[in-house]
C-alpha cells in the first residue's frame, strides 16, 4: 500500500492491523513489505476486503500485490 498523501503511515498501520485481524492468516512486516501468509481464499478474501475499505474511506492509494505459490511460514 502507497498511500499518495503526506500523513502515510496512519494509513498503513491501520491497513496491516485490520489484516491482522483475519483469522488463520500469519503477517510479517519489515522495512520495505508486508508478507502475508496463510490460505489462498482467505488471503484473497482479506486482501479483497481490506483493500475496499480503505478505499470507501477516501484513500488514495496504490496497492501492489505479488503472490507467490511457496510455503513460507517457519
Amino acid at each position: 500500500m502507497y498511500p499518495l498523501t503526506k500523513d502515510y503511515e496512519g494509513f498503513i498501520l491501520d491497513f496491516i492491523a485490520r489484516l491482522r485481524a483475519h483469522d488463520g492468516l500469519h503477517i510479517e512486516v519489515n522495512t520495505l513489505s508486508t508478507q502475508i501468509f496463510g490460505d489462498y481464499d482467505a488471503i484473497m478474501n482479506a486482501l479483497q476486503q481490506e483493500i475496499k475499505l480503505s478505499f470507501q474511506q477516501g484513500i488514495t492509494a496504490s496497492m501492489v500485490v505479488k503472490v507467490l505459490n511457496i510455503e513460507g511460514v517457519k
